[in-house]
């Protein structure tokens, strides 16, 4: 993992000696600006809550994180901000879900060092914002040369299609998905898709996960209403 903390081509001055880095309580946790629209936030959800299960199993330890529209400081600038990027849902794996007992604020490489194993971003304009490789600026750039998470999705729900990136010697290949349409990450045991449904009463195309035999990743209420429904199916009339 490498991070810049003085960038030639950038006029931005650092605003902290190299010494006297800054960490996670030092640096801004937002940028002020609105949530991009009403999906996102249940999108960010209705991954963490299905994907739960399967990180328990990966780290019975606990030691992973997961970042929903959280920054990753990459870089040291002024105003600091402008260092980060802030994905729309990330994980982290082999890193503290806590730091000094303190609920993160942002993730800072130069703190931590390891890179985010998957990163998603939910297009709300064209799309060219998560796509642009403009070295030191461009989105896909940095976090294809800079912040290196193993795979990159680009999410655009108005056009019910998902982009999945793999880090392959250094830059990102776009994946071909698989018979059902879905991409594997192998390393979890999981594949990323979309799936057509209602979630928080909207009926859309969801990003989601399944397992690597193709079953969907329940959340905790959608098995409960499974398990009702098997229970009715039995003449068995669930409690309240």
């Amino acid at each position: 993992m490498t991070f810049t903390t003085d960038i030639q081509e950038d006029p931005d001055l650092r605003p902290y000696p190299e010494t006297s880095l800054p960490d996670h309580t030092q640096l801004p946790d937002s940028n002020g600006t609105f949530v991009k629209n009403f999906q996102a936030h249940p999108q960010s959800i209705l991954l963490t809550e299905s994907i739960t299960q399967v990180l328990q199993k990966l780290h019975p330890d606990e030691q992973y994180t997961i970042g929903q529209d959280c920054g990753i400081y990459w870089r040291i600038t002024e105003p600091p901000e402008k260092g980060a990027e802030a994905p729309d849902w990330y994980y982290v794996p082999n890193v503290p879900p806590l730091l000094n007992g303190k609920t993160r604020r942002s993730y800072v490489l130069w703190q931590e060092y390891i890179s985010p194993l998957i990163v998603l971003e939910f297009v709300s304009g064209n799309g060219a914002e998560e796509r642009d490789k403009t070295p030191w600026k461009g989105k896909f750039w940095i976090y294809e040369q800079v912040i290196k998470p193993a795979f990159y999705g680009i999410y655009e729900v108005n056009k019910a299609s998902v982009e999945v990136y793999e880090l392959i010697g250094g830059q990102y290949q776009l994946l071909t998905a698989n018979e059902r349409g879905h991409y594997p990450i192998t390393t979890m045991g999981i594949e990323l898709g979309l799936w057509q449904g209602e979630y928080k009463n909207m009926e859309l195309p969801w990003l989601r996960w399944w397992d690597l035999q193709g079953n969907l990743l329940l959340t905790g209420e959608e098995r409960a209403n499974r398990l009702a429904a098997q229970l009715r199916a039995l003449g068995v009339e669930p409690e309240a």
